[in-house]
């Protein structure tokens, strides 16, 4: 299903620079735009019941707590999950994996004990195990990649050998690179992982807004993402976890709501999800983004992925015959998602990045808060295209042209691609 302009009137956005030529968008990795219904929601919210949830027993505290949990049902929905009562709305996908390493690893990992990542993981999913390591003497393990097809390198018939040989306890790993749109083979490894013991947590924060999402398929023990990536408000995330690992799970905050007693030297805690959503939350945003994700199952995810899927293969198609591009991660659209990164041969990301937002083209450029992948594709920086339901065809077009008048204008300049000179970059 093409999208593209049939929804972009959904988008205020669009209005607002209507006439300009100076909106492509192209960075909806970092943070999508926001469709109307998810604006009213939001504003709903704070003109017409901006109450507290969970404490009151009037009407507009009601229909306040009413939308809020509402919202945990329909995520529930969205990603296939058991029950509702195992969605934990936290504020981003980073705080999700804080709060699996400051919980569930910290308790149930040991000294000594491994755990696994990938060469292509996120900050987001890679220091909080670091600085769990740190202070506890786990060892961290790395599935390596492919440079020139961004897979994964792994062995399916050795794998669950070399989870037994290394004592690794969990997996942590990216559903979707947001380098590399890799789409990383989660039920595969998923199924060896749980015939040896082994915890499984999946970064969805760029598969859930371009893929339909059904963890119990993938085999996931705990998967996370975030509003703010699909077409949601900022500052409201998701971590969801299978109930019987999340009963066992010490908390992570304390404070107000998540208590059942409170006596003067000790307290209990509730059943989760509540026990690890301490204080008032993010009301607003939690309702915004339910409003999203009415708004995506609307459209379809399997339509979604489609329109994805097209632009993907279009837009490749276009930029592949620009002297000095390339391309990184897989070349072929099913292989990938959501992203298209790439480098031009004697050009500096950012000089393309800058030149680019002149013609009004916005892309990202940068290490993606993804810099040991870079080091290991001996780059400290690329240039990265995004895509979302927003996006057509005119879109890749000028996006294409813009970048090759950008090649011919930077190309004759010799540059160093310094580490020092390229900033950490984002998302």
């Amino acid at each position: 299903m093409d999208f593209g302009k049939a929804i972009r009137k959904d988008f205020p956005i669009y209005g607002r620079y209507a006439g300009t030529g100076l909106f492509c968008y192209l960075d909806s990795a970092a943070t999508s735009l926001k469709p109307r219904v998810v604006i009213d929601a939001v504003k709903e919210y704070y003109e017409a019941y901006s109450t507290n949830v969970h404490r009151a027993a009037y009407s507009l505290a009601e229909r306040a707590t009413e939308e809020y949990e509402g919202v945990r049902a329909m995520v529930a929905q969205l990603i296939h999950a058991p029950r509702a009562d195992e969605i934990i709305f936290t504020r981003n996908t980073t705080e999700s994996f804080n709060m699996l390493a400051r919980t569930y690893a910290e308790h149930f990992i040991k000294t000594g004990e491994g755990i696994l990542l990938t060469e292509m993981e996120h900050h987001g999913n890679l220091i909080p195990w670091q600085e769990l390591a740190r202070r506890k003497g786990i060892t961290l393990h790395f599935i390596p990649i492919d440079s020139a097809t961004g897979a994964l390198v792994w062995d399916a018939a050795t794998f669950g050998t070399f989870l037994k040989e290394r004592n690794i306890k969990l997996i942590s790993l990216t559903h979707v690179s947001n380098v590399l749109g890799t789409i990383n083979p989660i039920a595969k490894i998923a199924a060896i992982a749980h015939e040896a013991g082994v915890i499984v947590a999946v970064d969805g924060a760029q598969s859930a807004p371009h893929l339909p999402i059904n963890v119990q398929d993938l085999g996931a023990d705990f998967f996370a993402f975030s509003s703010h990536k699909m077409l949601g408000p900022t500052g409201i995330g998701i971590l969801w976890g299978r109930y019987e690992l999340l009963e066992k799970m010490p908390v992570f905050m304390v404070g107000g709501h998540m208590i059942d007693d409170v006596m003067s030297t000790r307290a209990t805690y509730r059943a989760p999800p509540l026990k690890f959503e301490a204080g008032t939350p993010n009301i607003a945003g939690t309702i915004g983004f339910g409003a999203a994700v009415k708004y995506l199952m609307d459209l379809g995810m399997d339509n979604v992925r489609d329109h994805e899927k097209m632009l993907l293969t279009a837009a490749r198609h276009r930029l592949a015959d620009i002297p000095g591009i390339s391309f990184l991660g897989p070349m072929d659209a099913e292989d990938r998602s959501g992203v298209l990164a790439f480098t031009l041969a004697g050009v500096h990301p950012h000089d393309i990045g800058s030149l680019c937002n002149e013609a009004g083209v916005m892309i990202r450029v940068g290490d993606h808060c993804a810099r040991p992948l870079h080091k290991k594709l001996g780059i400290p920086a690329s240039c990265r295209a995004s895509f979302s339901v927003y996006n057509d065809m005119d879109d890749i077009e000028l996006f294409a042209d813009v970048l090759k008048t950008v090649q011919k204008k930077l190309s004759a300049i010799p540059v160093s691609l310094s580490h020092d000179a390229v900033s950490a970059g984002n998302n």
